[in-house]
């Protein structure tokens, strides 16, 4: 079973920056794709940014250059930069992976870490 701990949420004000950490139970190697998702009440949790298991990012529109996500494989976490944080940037961030077994997908997700940007 894999298992996904997030670190790094916390409070910051508008156009500061946070750093998100995931760390899996497993390589990454062992993973197709790792992301993170966020989450706000009411709201459907949305991508914020993937990489695939070759090292290909993807960003959501809203990121708009501000954010950088990275994988150290073979190691085992994942990491999202996020500067110039702005209000509407509050949510619930989770980590999400990716991968297969007997060629059956499956996806895991962390338990979130919360992120609140003040104006």
């Amino acid at each position: 079973q894999v298992q996904l701990v997030e670190s790094g949420g916390g409070l910051v004000q508008a156009g500061g920056s946070l750093r998100l950490s995931c760390a899996a139970s497993v390589s990454l190697t062992s993973l197709d794709v790792m992301g993170w998702y966020r989450q706000t009440p009411g709201k459907p949790r949305e991508l914020v940014a993937d990489i695939t298991n070759v090292g290909r990012p993807m960003y959501a529109g809203f990121v708009k250059g501000r954010f950088t996500i990275s994988r150290d494989n073979p190691g085992n976490t994942v990491s999202l930069q996020m500067n110039t944080l702005q209000p509407e940037d509050t949510a619930v961030y989770y980590c999400n992976a990716r991968g297969r077994r007997m060629g059956v997908p499956y996806d895991v997700w962390g338990q979130g870490t919360q992120v609140t940007v003040s104006s």
